[in-house]
């Protein structure tokens, strides 16, 4: 089983030291108003991914990714309905095998449960990663409404992502944080993203 699963996105893996650490809980955060999404493609398409989407159809995923410039096929697309969230995540990340990728976007459908199903569910998710040696991406919009329940998620999560979009002007500028990674270390400084058609890493101040 491998030790590290990488993200697809080599300058963010050789930071890292490899990619993530197999068998986690990747907490990313992306404001409402970005080209977040974009990382989430990349991340599916490391490897094998089943995506749990709980805001949009199954079809409008799959045109997302077909739309995307990303080399690999795309996922398995299940959506989850939001009025049994738990029980419908519980029962699809169950078919999660070993050494692949689940993505669940967004968590804030799931962190709007009752707060001791919501822990049992992360834990029971967080058991089967490691089981498995897979990574689940729990993908968090940061907006001006963050749902009570997100430092729960941070908390138990082994790895934490946050985007941060800066407009200035004319310009804009995306810097991914990793302020969290259990099993590892985390960065002490930003990381410069270009979001283009495919998810590029401004490489000036890159010394890895």
């Amino acid at each position: 089983m491998a030790d590290r699963l990488p993200t697809g996105i080599d300058v963010l893996d050789r930071k890292l030291d490899g990619g993530l650490p197999a068998g986690s809980l990747l907490v990313y955060e992306s404001p409402p108003a970005s080209q977040g999404e974009l990382l989430l493609h990349e991340l599916a398409s490391a490897r094998d991914t089943l995506y749990l989407t709980a805001d949009r159809t199954e079809d409008a995923v799959i045109d997302a990714f077909k739309r995307a410039n990303v080399p690999e096929e795309t996922p398995d697309v299940r959506y989850v309905s939001s009025d049994s969230p738990l029980d419908d995540g519980r029962r699809l990340f169950r078919n999660v095998g070993e050494n692949e990728t689940l993505i669940i976007d967004p968590i804030d459908t799931f962190e709007r449960t009752e707060r001791t199903r919501y822990e049992t569910f992360l834990s029971e998710l967080q058991n089967h990663m490691h089981n498995t040696g897979s990574v689940a991406v729990l993908h968090g919009l940061r907006g001006n409404h963050v749902s009570d329940f997100r430092d729960t998620t941070i908390h138990i999560g082994d790895v934490a992502f946050r985007l941060r979009t800066t407009i200035s002007g004319s310009d804009v500028e995306n810097t991914l944080a990793v302020p969290k990674f259990r099993g590892g270390r985390a960065l002490d400084e930003t990381i410069k993203l270009n979001l283009g058609e495919r998810v590029g890493i401004d490489t000036s101040r890159d010394i890895a």
